[in-house]
């Protein structure tokens, strides 16, 4: 399946800071229609770091899709302000996945990320937390 558009619902969840993690994404297209979704732990590490690793496994997913146009939506304000040149990136361990993203979205015609309230994004962080619930 190909798609043009992306709009991608994404979270990550450590419990403990750094704890055991995960990264969920729900990918639909632009009519709704549900193309994909994602969900798998990621060993140990913290909660920011898990929102980013989420944020580029989506990304990675709808660029193998063929999406040349991606919004991604995060309850992370701290991702979705870094990204958007709000806030600037000063803890080292963030950097690398800071860069990777932005690599990603050099290969898109257009890309968007947008802050939505957690209760907005419970698809996704029912599919962090079922990762996590998994063994490990």
């Amino acid at each position: 399946m190909s798609i043009t558009k992306a709009i991608i619902w994404v979270d990550g969840a450590a419990r403990g800071n750094p704890g055991p993690a995960a990264i969920a994404a729900i990918i639909r297209d632009e009519q709704g229609r549900l193309i994909t979704s994602l969900s798998r732990r990621i060993g140990v590490t913290t909660n920011n770091r898990a929102e980013y690793q989420a944020v580029i496994a989506a990304l990675e997913k709808a660029i193998d899709l063929g999406a040349r146009l991606v919004q991604v939506k995060s309850d992370s304000e701290l991702v979705v302000n870094q990204l958007n040149g709000r806030y600037r990136v000063k803890k080292a361990e963030l950097k690398p996945l800071y860069q990777r993203v932005r690599q990603l979205q050099g290969s898109l015609e257009g890309f968007t990320i947008s802050h939505l309230p957690r209760e907005q994004n419970r698809e996704a962080d029912r599919l962090a937390n079922k990762a996590l619930d998994l063994p490990g």
